[in-house]
């Protein structure tokens, strides 16, 4: 599924169940915080060294969720701003590349302002 998809699902989903009242640009960015918290609640206590097993032990399965939830709410975030998704990301990519030319990143993570 791509993000054109996502979006008209998304869309359909909230249409349906008249949640468009409540999903404000505010709104919906407030709710990614509050779902990107759940996703970090995941690992909080969790050793860097336990996460494989975590993960192995059904920690996937609750990881994906809190994943989609996370993409949910950014997809409907972009699109009630007005935001295009696509471009922003090849935009950014692209930066990103200016910023961390591969000859002096690889392998290191300083910010590019230090490079």
């Amino acid at each position: 599924m791509d993000l054109a998809q996502i979006q008209s699902k998304l869309e359909l989903f909230t249409s349906e169940r008249d949640w468009d009242q409540f999903h404000s640009v505010r709104n919906l960015a407030l709710a990614l915080v509050g779902e990107v918290g759940e996703l970090a609640e995941l690992f909080q206590w969790i050793d860097d060294s336990k996460v494989s097993a975590f993960l192995d032990e059904g920690g996937r399965d609750r990881l994906g969720e809190e994943i989609a939830d996370v993409l949910f709410y950014l997809v409907r975030l972009a699109d009630k701003a007005g935001v295009d998704l696509d471009h922003a990301v090849s935009e950014k990519l692209a930066s990103n590349a200016v910023k961390y030319p591969v000859d002096k990143s690889r392998g290191v993570n300083t910010k590019y302002t230090d490079l």
